[in-house]
């Protein structure tokens, strides 16, 4: 074999163990191993090479594949929309990937509005209160959405709507939202035990007097941001030390959707900034880094720790043709950015956008709202 032919055999073989993600190796073995790594990692290895940022950011569905394969957990988003002439919002299931279309979830047998709350524990939604017909209701709705259905859960004690929900280290917390004289306003349900029942949560009389707009939990405590002034319960505290104020600096800055990843609490304000609130100085600092790649307001924007990702999640607009008005009147874009933020050690918050994509809802009508927007881990697989 002469030398031509022998470098032409060598290249060949090259480019059968060499790959373009890491050198030496094939890129199904490449692949295997990317998909090992927490999706927290995918921002940074976006920058490793115009490959790796193609596999994470353009084309993700050989990573999907390969997590499948692993049986692998990725973070989804649960997302419902209120139609204009609907009291009761329609739920969706998305893979918070770019180019990946919404999967249309069944309707909870309770068809309760929007004024319920939302509370995610496992691989499991918690639909909690809200009204029919105008009538606060007690039901407790369960979406499973590995399997796409819905089941119901033991009725609340007291009728709510607009309640703080929270689950936290395996129990589900409820406050607010009912009759403020009710020895039920808040209380508890152990998400470990199939026959478990709601339990009442003593709280101060004087702090029932409120109305929940927002709630979250950050450093172990139930935290709900209300009309008069937040509260904080601690469930490790004693009853009569579990319940308090919220500090003032966190209430002035945080008045309703928000969202904690790394410990930090995340909200976006009416000036259209995002901002986090570190318990740990007791300060909010502004996200910089933001100002050119995010529009200045972001309409009906909501807030969801998405594998450890800061998504903002906002109603947006239709940049292209329709093709009449009746399907410009039949459809619904919806906009979201994931966020790596980093801590300096002064505190300063710095963000980049990692990921940013438009989902178009062809079948809902022009208008419709965000009303719930929720993580949670699911197998791909598993729907």
């Amino acid at each position: 074999m002469g030398g031509g032919a022998r470098r032409a055999t060598s290249a060949a073989a090259s480019d059968v163990t060499r790959g373009s993600l890491i050198p030496a190796l094939p890129d199904d073995l490449a692949i295997h191993c990317i998909a090992l790594l927490p999706r927290a990692a995918h921002p940074s290895l976006a920058l490793v090479s115009r490959a790796f940022h193609a596999l994470l950011c353009r084309d993700p569905d050989p990573l999907l594949a390969a997590r499948r394969r692993l049986r692998l957990s990725d973070p989804h988003i649960i997302l419902s929309l209120r139609p204009p002439a609907s009291a009761s919002p329609l739920f969706f299931l998305l893979l918070p990937h770019p180019g990946w279309p919404p999967l249309p979830l069944p309707p909870p047998p309770v068809p309760v509005s929007s004024s319920s709350s939302v509370a995610v524990d496992g691989n499991r939604m918690f639909l909690v209160g809200g009204t029919v017909s105008g009538v606060p209701s007690p039901s407790v709705q369960i979406l499973d959405p590995r399997t796409r259905s819905w089941s119901i859960g033991p009725r609340l004690s007291s009728t709510r709507e607009f309640a703080a929900a929270v689950a936290l280290s395996g129990v589900l917390f409820v406050a607010g939202g009912c009759v403020p004289s009710s020895p039920f306003w808040a209380e508890s349900l152990n998400l470990s035990s199939p026959d478990s029942k709601w339990s009442p949560v003593p709280s101060p009389p004087h702090f029932r007097e409120k109305w929940m707009h927002g709630s979250a939990s950050l450093a172990g405590k139930v935290l709900a941001v209300a009309d008069r002034g937040g509260l904080a319960y601690d469930p490790a505290a004693p009853p009569s030390e579990a319940w308090a104020p919220v500090s003032p600096i966190l209430d002035m800055g945080w008045k309703g959707r928000a969202a904690v990843v790394g410990g930090i609490l995340y909200s976006y304000d009416y000036l259209g900034q995002v901002k986090g609130y570190d318990p740990d100085t007791d300060c909010w600092s502004k996200v910089e880094g933001l100002g050119q790649e995010l529009p200045k307001f972001l309409c009906g924007a909501t807030l969801a720790n998405v594998g450890e990702l800061l998504y903002l999640v906002w109603e947006g607009k239709w940049k292209g043709k329709a093709k009449g008005k009746g399907e410009a009147r039949s459809m619904v874009v919806i906009d979201w950015a994931a966020i790596a933020v980093t801590k300096a050690k002064e505190g300063r918050l710095t963000g980049k956008v990692v990921s940013r994509d438009t989902i178009v809802f062809k079948d809902m009508p022009k208008g419709s709202a965000i009303t719930h927007c929720i993580a949670l881990e699911l197998a791909a697989a598993q729907y």
